[in-house]
């Protein structure tokens, strides 16, 4: 049975008022200076702030729990962050407190009325906090009892798979590797993640190809490569230090092509704000090609690509990497097969581009085998995702561009560990090497059976059969889709579990009764009997490093994560276990003694990871070694499915303003779309708009349809956009509740919010 509280699950349909302004010509630069320090004043003063910066992605330093853009080894002495980074720091190290008596002021129903934005910006949460069954206000409660409520909950749980347990790519990897091995001896593999539904599509199609579901180069290959392919993502918003590697590439003679439905400026030019010549001369035009792709029309376009290349290549240019070929792959003669017998017109109409302008892709790729194609959720939040990554890894193979210098393929990760709790073994469906390394060091057997993925754990709480959701870090309810539907469902949970730093929409939308664990946050000293520690993460190129914060932590009522993890350990697993947790927690060299045990490539870990630099995972198609089953990368042959609409409807995909960070919204103006103070929007194209008779700040419903099923959001406004025509961009988590919770990716999973099929209705 659900809970009955009347909480607001999808964000209030409430305008802040709109400003249009020009859009910005050019990424960072001063504007992104003021920005940073806008930020950090308004959350926790200038002196603290610019403190703390200095220490961001140091080498003594901490790292940004912002995305998870690899570190320079040589560090900029002014400051080794983006604007964004400034952002997430005065997010987390705010001054503001969500303390007991901040509880007592303001009920569940009260705080879920608010904005996500407004949610946000209450503060840090000081106490753990309880909220009793069929009540509205959270109370403070002890640490002691909150761990003994926990395991009593999950004890009275029939089965082990009853209990649920999230985690947000934020998490340590030492705090990820406690929580796999709690959540394995308590008997399941319930570990969904936000991979789920972001990169898992990025993992599969990868590890299906050449072995290894992670990218393939380093920094420098960026910094030389002679052709970039910047696909389906944002780097000005979303990973803002991505644009000085790019600069570097531009400034070593490289060409970069920017693929995407709508332009960004974050890829059109870029000024360093440590520059002083960028800052007077405008900065460095990063792309050289953009191309305006439908939404999903990347699969057909790689498709195109790869014919126009055989063809070429039939026609006695050297454009096939024979001796790669025939030495390191297999497949080759079938995929040539298929990919000739392509109906190009079609798959050329189905990108929406004009065929000089993928012709000139096709030239880029033909000029050089020194290529690296990077990209994020605008590929793998598609049907086809696994299918449309695994045609980039074609065209590499083809052209022998990868496992070599300067070369390879890059999936550009969000959070800053979530590759690292990948690593970790946050995982539902474990690998056998991974689960026998596991068992061999622990000396017991652990469950195989797999457990829950995001979407799966879903429909399993709908049907009554989660008893504990425990989710370490993030913001499960506005983070996952078809928001009105996820709500209900976590409703019906017995007992839910935040480990958090911050307030947001899941710590009202809970289960019958729920738990505030708060923790410390990166920026913060971590002191625990052993004396002042670190943790590691590992950043999107597999290197793992240390991370120390510096600031008093904001309340004295924090506990670290592993500290969090152990005390659940203790309290479910009652000491049946036979480990010692208290000593993991006292000093987390224990921890990584565990990790250098149990996952390959972590030898010597205390002592390579307190190097300045952290060091390097094992990668073997880094190094030209793909560790498939055959030992050689697989070329893919994938029928090619084109969706299409229904006569007056729009393909619509979700994306972040750029004052947001996944769920959390820092402000409300998306200065590079020259969009102020408004969320509400629907970025449409003008000729779109002029067929239509859509007007300009006319108010519009969006209904989503999805097997004869209607899913609505109210109150929007149309604004004219450079997006492919056809396509309309929504920000999310407002639009969350049009996205289908079983329309997902072809064997990843992952929610399809980049390909939604919506009709606007006029208000």
């Amino acid at each position: 049975m659900s809970n009955e509280r009347n909480v607001t699950i999808v964000p209030p349909a409430i305008y802040t008022g709109i400003k249009e302004v020009p859009i910005k010509p050019a990424a960072a630069g001063i504007p992104a200076i003021s920005s940073s320090l806008y930020h950090i004043s308004e959350e926790m003063g200038l002196w603290k702030g610019i403190k703390t910066l200095m220490k961001l992605n140091q080498k003594e330093g901490f790292d940004c729990p912002g995305c998870a853009w690899p570190d320079p080894d040589h560090r900029s002495v002014l400051g080794e962050y983006c604007e964004n980074g400034a952002k997430a720091i005065a997010e987390e190290a705010t001054d503001k407190i969500c303390d007991p008596a901040f509880f007592a002021r303001h009920s569940v129903e009260e705080i879920s009325s608010w904005s996500d934005f407004q949610i946000g910006k209450s503060g840090r949460v000081s106490d753990p906090m309880y909220l009793p069954k069929g009540e509205l206000y959270y109370k403070p409660i002890s640490w002691e009892k909150a761990f003994e409520l926990i395991g009593e909950e999950m004890r009275a749980c029939a089965t082990p798979h009853e209990a649920v347990f999230y985690t947000s790519g934020r998490t340590s990897n030492e705090a990820a590797f406690m929580y796999q091995l709690l959540v394995r001896l308590w008997g399941t593999n319930n570990l969904p993640d936000c991979s789920n539904m972001c990169h898992e599509s990025s993992g599969v199609a990868l590890t299906e190809t050449i072995g290894i579901g992670k990218g393939t180069v380093k920094l420098e290959d960026i910094y030389h490569a002679k052709v970039v392919l910047v696909v389906g993502q944002n780097p000005g918003t979303n990973h803002p230090r991505m644009m000085s590697a790019l600069s570097k590439c531009k400034g070593n003679g490289g060409k970069i092509v920017h693929i995407n439905p709508l332009p960004e400026v974050g890829t059109t030019q870029f000024v360093n704000p440590q520059s002083p010549v960028d800052v007077l001369t405008g900065g460095t035009k990063l792309a050289d090609l953009y191309l305006p792709v439908r939404i999903g029309g990347d699969m057909a376009l790689f498709q195109w690509v790869q014919y126009q290349l055989l063809k070429r290549a039939e026609q006695g240019e050297k454009l096939i990497a024979e001796n790669f070929v025939q030495e390191k792959t297999a497949g080759f003669a079938e995929w040539k097969n298929h990919i000739l017998s392509l109906n190009t017109t079609e798959a050329l109409a189905a990108t929406g581009l004009k065929e000089s302008e993928a012709m000139a892709l096709v030239d880029m790729i033909a000029s050089s085998d020194e290529i690296i194609t990077c990209w994020a959720m605008g590929l793998t939040q598609q049907k086809h995702g696994v299918a449309t990554i695994q045609e980039v890894v074609n065209i590499h193979l083809i052209r022998g561009a990868i496992g070599k210098a300067n070369a390879g393929v890059c999936p550009v990760r969000g959070h800053s560990n979530v590759q690292g709790d990948r690593t970790m073994g946050i995982y539902e469906k474990p690998k056998p090497a991974f689960m026998d390394r596991l068992e061999q060091y622990f000396k017991r057997p652990f469950p195989r059976e797999e457990g829950y993925d995001v979407v799966e754990s879903i429909l399993a709480m709908e049907q009554d059969k989660v008893g504990v959701f425990i989710c370490m870090g993030g913001n499960f309810i506005s983070a996952t889709p078809d928001s009105e539907r996820t709500g209900k469902a976590m409703q019906h949970v017995r007992l839910t579990v935040q480990v958090s730093t911050k307030l947001n929409r899941a710590h009202c939308v809970t289960g019958q009764h729920a738990l505030i664990l708060p923790c410390l946050g990166r920026t913060e000293k971590d002191v625990q009997k052993g004396g002042l520690q670190f943790v590691t993460v590992e950043n999107s190129m597999g290197i793992v490093h240390r991370s120390q914060g510096i600031n008093e932590p904001i309340s004295k009522n924090l506990k670290s994560e592993p500290a969090i993890v152990a005390g659940m350990a203790k309290a479910i697993l009652q000491g049946k276990d036979g480990l010692d947790w208290d000593a993991m927690v006292e000093h987390y060299d224990v921890v990584r003694n565990h990790i250098e045990g149990a996952i390959a490539g972590f030898d010597r870990f205390n002592e390579r990871v307190r190097t300045p630099d952290g060091f390097y995972l094992p990668n073997g198609p880094r190094e030209g070694r793909f560790t498939t089953q055959s030992g050689k990368a697989h070329f893919t042959v994938s029928p090619l499915e084109i969706l299409q609409v229904q006569p007056g409807y729009f393909v619509m995909m979700t994306i972040r303003s750029h004052d947001q960070y996944n769920t959390t919204i820092y402000g409300l103006d998306d200065r590079y779309r020259g969009i102020l103070n408004e969320r509400r929007v629907v970025l449409m194209n003008e000729e779109d708009m002029r067929e239509g008779g859509w007007q300009h700040g006319q108010e519009v419903d969006l209904v989503s349809i999805y097997k004869g099923a209607e899913r609505r959001a109210e109150r929007f406004l149309v604004i004219p956009f450079a997006i492919a025509k056809g396509c309309i961009a929504t920000y999310f988590p407002e639009t969350n509740c049009l996205v289908p919770l079983e329309h997902t990716a072809d064997k990843s999973n992952t929610p399809v919010s980049k390909w939604i099929e919506v009709r606007l209705e006029k208000r």
